[in-house]
């Protein structure tokens, strides 16, 4: 092989190994930016995450999840939890906490909202 083409076969293998890498970058920006959007809690996992540390921190269990949105500062939720089991289960006293999450789904606080005995229909009008 000659000098020019030593230099030659040279300079398109510096080039190909340029367009791997290139190439490469570019596939590590794209799963970067898929990573960072995959790390957000899915809507189902906040909602059971939401319930279990509520539980745990409480001692009560929640029933159900009556309002669930998400929130500039994270999720935010309603849940529906049995304060005190009575015999009819109708008379039973139930509870509606509002349980604030950070964007990781993580719980930051609640509060007791309304206490209501489960056999009773809500007298609050407008729907909450």
């Amino acid at each position: 092989m000659s000098n020019t083409d030593r230099t030659s076969h040279s300079q398109r293998s510096q080039k190909n190994q340029t367009d791997s890498t290139d190439e490469t970058d570019d596939t590590e920006n794209t799963d970067n930016s898929r990573t960072a959007v995959d790390d957000r809690p899915r809507p189902m996992e906040v909602l059971r995450e939401a319930r279990a540390q509520l539980a745990e921190l409480t001692g009560m269990t929640p029933e159900s999840v009556s309002s669930f949105e998400q929130t500039e500062d994270g999720w935010s939720l309603e849940v529906e939890v049995l304060e005190l089991e009575r015999v009819p289960d109708t008379m039973s006293l139930m509870a509606s906490y509002q349980v604030e999450l950070d964007p990781q789904g993580q719980l930051t606080g609640y509060r007791r909202i309304r206490r209501y005995e489960r056999g009773r229909a809500d007298a609050r009008s407008g729907g909450r």
